[in-house]
């Protein structure tokens, strides 16, 4: 399958096909895939903003399945050392206290400060009868205002 490839290998491509996955590499008799993940140093949302069909490419040769008849490559790889730079388009954040959270989902997981989970609840709970409360009176006073 592929006699001249080497894992670890640079070679040049031509792009023959785009998915919204990643991009079809043609090596002379065998082709390859790009993962989307593997293009740039960025974070890439659409492949065609980065590759087009007929570009020729530098991809290295990420692993090899003779079973399967599979390649993967990398443009982010082939790229020279002074290019290449770490993804950091999407940094894990942990929240500090003065920080607010950055979606509704670290507010869910963050740790929560109260060791106290009862009186927590009380508190809790008390505010939301409150609330309740608050809500009924409001909407009974505009149904009598409707009544006259």
């Amino acid at each position: 399958m592929s006699e001249k490839l080497e894992v670890g290998s640079i070679v040049e491509g031509k792009i023959v096909r785009i998915k919204p996955f990643g991009a079809i590499v043609s090596l002379g008799s065998v082709q390859g895939l790009v993962h989307i993940s593997q293009v740039a140093n960025s974070f890439v949302q659409d492949i065609n903003d980065h590759v087009k069909v007929g570009d020729i490419v530098k991809v290295k040769v990420l692993s090899i399945d003779e079973e399967s008849h599979k390649i993967a490559l990398s443009i982010r790889d082939a790229l020279p050392k002074e290019e290449r730079q770490p993804r950091a388009d999407k940094p894990f954040r942990k929240p500090n206290q003065t920080q607010k959270p950055a979606s509704p989902a670290e507010e869910y997981f963050r740790p929560q400060a109260s060791v106290n989970s009862s009186s927590d609840f009380e508190d809790k709970m008390k505010e939301w009868m409150k609330q309740s409360n608050e809500r009924h009176t409001s909407l009974n006073k505009r149904a009598n205002k409707r009544s006259f």
